[in-house]
């Protein structure tokens, strides 16, 4: 049994740390080791339990409906409100998506007004419930056209979408413009607060200014909110509430046309372990409404601080000032963003690539954490550096007849032989042999992105889609 558990930490010791707030995606740290402690317990002492059934763990019942009372308070609920607990932001998505088409059966083909910084999993939503997605270019300053949006409505619209803020950006939209025109249709608004859901209450309540985005406007119908994002709870728990039973209604699943039991969900999952619904309890018990204010004072002055600073590092700057604790950083024609994130990886820091959109250049984007703030000065030291080695380096360069080779290729006519040389080419895989090759996990990934920045996105999808694949082949040492 020892064994095994060095076996794991061992794996583990090449993963990304989860705490230290030097992990600037995928993780949310708030710094509270004690905090950290009590949410793993939670998390161990629920791990069996199944939340299939509230009636055979009604403990799980309860710590679900305290968490929505507790998240209702934060976005002005009126007391109508009810809300599910789900696997991720992306689960919450998926089932107001599906919740909004259940709701119009007599649209046979219904669509759904997003903008194109709406979160990718509406698209997801779009791929696995037969709902078009209407996607609406956003503005100059990034956030949604709330005008566009409106004029993006007719008959088939069942669903309209607002951030709170967008990811790629940090920006919240106009929601009060949206809702409104949602309302005058007739149409269900959802503002994916998945991010910011648990951060802007706070930020707004210790005097940052905040445009309204939550239950007090009137149109907004459902919204989503991550508890394991700036609520600081384990992976993985979110919160999708609706501001009527009858508007969550359709929500639900029952099954008793068959021989077995009677299968009743409330989300995707029937079978669903305890363990991440007690965590989040857990730590949001732990930390309470005034622990969090505190938090949301460390987040957003560890905010500021480095918005500050990056100013101050020649050639860089923020894309756009955010409303959240998300910061999209573009460099200048000196450098390059790709190479500086690999320097800082070299340097102890995961900050996230975002290639090129339209007119949006390739940026780095920053989730910055509560637990962050002590590591400021490191951090904007760690990025000045990289930021000088990336320009003494120059840009990283794609042969103009491979970027033209690459922008022309349509990914539907390749085949998997095709695919494994573009995976070699890239450098994803080695050039041995088997499928595609010898597995080669990059440690830097400059060159790779640079590549990929050149191609369609429709070819990066299908590029790392057969990636992907090849990476997840049976093990045979275990």
């Amino acid at each position: 049994m020892t064994d095994v558990l060095a076996r794991l930490a061992a794996m583990q010791a090449g993963d990304l740390p989860v705490h230290g707030g030097r992990t600037l995606a995928y993780v949310y740290d708030s710094g509270l080791a004690e905090v950290d402690r009590v949410g793993r317990e939670a998390v161990a002492a629920y791990a069996g339990s199944n939340g299939l059934d509230p009636t055979a763990f009604p403990s799980l019942l309860q710590m679900e409906n305290d968490l929505v009372g507790f998240a209702a308070r934060l976005v002005d609920a009126p007391d109508t409100v009810v809300g599910s607990v789900t696997s991720g932001g992306t689960e919450s998505v998926l089932l107001a998506v599906q919740t909004a088409r259940d709701a119009r059966p007599e649209v046979t083909a219904p669509t759904m007004v997003i903008t194109t910084s709406a979160h990718s999993a509406f698209r997801k939503a779009a791929h696995y419930f037969g709902v078009r997605a209407v996607e609406v270019p956003c503005g100059d300053d990034l956030r949604a056209d709330a005008a566009a949006m409106a004029a993006a409505i007719d008959d088939s619209t069942v669903l309209v979408v607002a951030s709170a803020p967008s990811y790629a950006h940090g920006v919240v939209d106009p929601v009060t413009e949206i809702a409104a025109a949602a309302a005058a249709a007739g149409v269900r608004c959802h503002v994916d607060a998945c991010i910011g859901g648990w951060v802007l209450p706070y930020a707004a309540r210790i005097g940052r200014p905040v445009r309204p985005w939550t239950f007090a406007v009137e149109g907004v119908t459902s919204i989503s909110l991550d508890l394991h994002k700036y609520g600081y709870a384990p992976k993985g728990t979110s919160l999708l509430l609706h501001r009527t039973p009858a508007l969550r209604r359709p929500q639900f699943f029952a099954s008793a046309d068959w021989p077995g039991y009677t299968m009743l969900n409330s989300t995707m999952q029937s079978t669903r372990s305890g363990g991440p619904t007690a965590g989040a309890w857990a730590v949001v018990q732990s930390i309470g409404d005034a622990g969090y204010e505190r938090l949301a004072h460390d987040v957003f002055e560890a905010t500021d601080r480095i918005v500050a600073g990056i100013a101050e590092v020649p050639g860089l700057r923020v894309l756009t000032a955010p409303d959240s604790t998300l910061v999209t950083i573009v460099t200048d024609d000196s450098c390059d963003p790709f190479t500086v994130c690999d320097e800082m990886a070299e340097r102890g820091w995961y900050v996230q690539p975002q290639l090129t959109y339209g007119d949006l250049p390739a940026n780095i984007h920053l989730s910055i954490s509560a637990a962050t703030l002590t590591h400021v000065d490191d951090f904007l030291a760690a990025l000045a550096a990289s930021v000088e080695v990336a320009a003494a380096s120059g840009p990283v360069a794609v042969d103009p007849g491979v970027a033209d080779y690459v922008a022309g290729l349509d990914p539907a006519s390749l085949s998997d032989d095709d695919f494994d040389g573009l995976l070699v080419a890239a450098g994803l895989v080695g050039g041995g042999d088997g499928d595609g090759g010898d597995l080669a996990l990059p440690t830097r990934m400059a060159d790779i992105n640079a590549l990929l920045d050149v191609a369609s996105p429709a070819l990066r999808e299908a590029v790392l889609l057969a990636f992907l694949d090849r990476l997840s082949r049976p093990s045979t040492n275990f």
